[in-house]
């Protein structure tokens, strides 16, 4: 029995680079890679905020570094979550 030559999914197979899978995935639904850049930059200000926290207990800071990354990644599956019922139910006319 030898294996079949066509791929089973070759829409998938076809982009084999990170950068294209990240570009196809940033067309398909776009608010994933702002949930992932928006968590990237509330991380990293915190993380330099973290010299400056003045009073500020080390955990306290923590706790708040990462609600507001959670939030912003939440907030970003929410919106796109709306666009993409928004794209599907009202953008398109019934058939």
């Amino acid at each position: 029995m030898s294996p079949s030559p066509e791929p089973v999914f070759p829409e998938y197979e076809s982009d084999t680079s990170q950068t294209s899978k990240l570009i196809r995935k940033f067309k398909e639904t776009p608010f994933v890679p702002v949930g992932m850049a928006g968590f990237v930059a509330v991380v990293g200000y915190g993380l330099y905020r973290l010299k400056h926290r003045g009073d500020t207990k080390m955990s306290l800071h923590l706790i708040h570094m990462r609600v507001a990354a959670q939030g912003f990644v939440v907030g970003a599956i929410t919106c796109g979550v709306l666009y993409s019922m928004f794209r599907d139910y009202v953008g398109k006319p019934k058939e």
